[in-house]
């Protein structure tokens, strides 16, 4: 039996969500479709983060088991030859039989674009956020350091949240202008039901000036979903890194806009 691990990026804007569902299309329908025509043979797959419909990924790890030996370009090569052209295996590695794509990952990476124009824009339909309101990223910045460290997120997990606990630990934050663009950036341990869009959302209000950035600090302590501001829009969401400390795989992507977007921030 083979262990491995596949790096999988992908459009989100068509499908709702990762996970199989009846009658509705997933991300890994797709996957599982394409590693049944490579090897004719049910294969099922775990994946770091199950994203919401219209999320995107530039960086999900993907695990699953077989009997069947191929090389490892084999499986990206005959992978992408089956899978839908906004979908794409980018790399493949052998892993320990104890690796678990969810549990055995210490970190995600999230990345969220905001366009940020008065007028919306055709292009970056589905692929960003749109605020028309003027941002000040300097703003957000104030209100995020707030959100760093251990702390109970209940103001930021949607109602349905079924995780065990509402406790994460952010341990990065940082938001970026690039022209009309302002992205957030946010690595964490683990992340609750819409985590990532919450925070967005409160982070626009401060940007925005509805609120002020000791707010968010004042929402945080709140515990209290209903203070918060709402659900943002899946469309500009993107997982662009999962952490394994302990195993040889690539950590990160540089995300749509690349890496050095929040490295060369002032």
């Amino acid at each position: 039996m083979t262990t491995l691990a596949l790096g999988v990026e992908y459009d989100g804007s068509a499908f709702n969500g990762w996970q199989v569902q009846p009658d509705r299309p997933s991300v890994q329908e797709a996957l599982e479709r394409a590693i049944f025509e490579f090897l004719r043979v049910e294969t099922p797959t775990i994946c770091a983060g199950r994203t919401d419909a219209g999320v995107h990924a530039t960086h999900q790890v993907v695990s699953l088991s077989t009997e069947i030996d191929r090389p490892m370009q084999s499986w990206v090569r005959a992978l992408n030859t089956y899978l839908p052209r906004s979908v794409a295996v980018r790399w493949a590695r052998p892993v320990p039989d104890d690796f678990h794509a969810r549990f055995t990952a210490r970190s995600r990476t999230y990345e969220y674009w905001i366009l940020n124009d008065p007028v919306r824009s055709p292009v970056f339909e589905g692929r960003t956020g749109w605020v028309f309101r003027p941002l000040d990223e300097a703003r957000m910045r104030e209100g995020a350091r707030y959100l760093l460290g251990e702390h109970d997120f209940t103001s930021f997990r949607a109602a349905e949240c079924q995780a065990a606990t509402p406790v994460r630990t952010v341990t990065r934050l940082e938001v970026a202008r690039v022209g009309s663009l302002v992205g957030v950036k946010i690595e964490a341990n683990a992340f609750l039901q819409h985590m990532v869009r919450n925070i967005v959302g409160a982070l626009i209000y401060v940007g925005t000036g509805r609120e002020d950035p000791l707010w968010i600090k004042e929402v945080l302590e709140a515990k209290n979903r209903s203070v918060a501001a709402p659900t943002f829009s899946p469309s500009g969401l993107y997982l662009t890194g999962v952490g394994y400390p302990e195993h040889d795989l690539p950590r990160e992507t540089g995300g749509p806009f690349g890496r050095t977007v929040f490295e060369n921030r002032p």
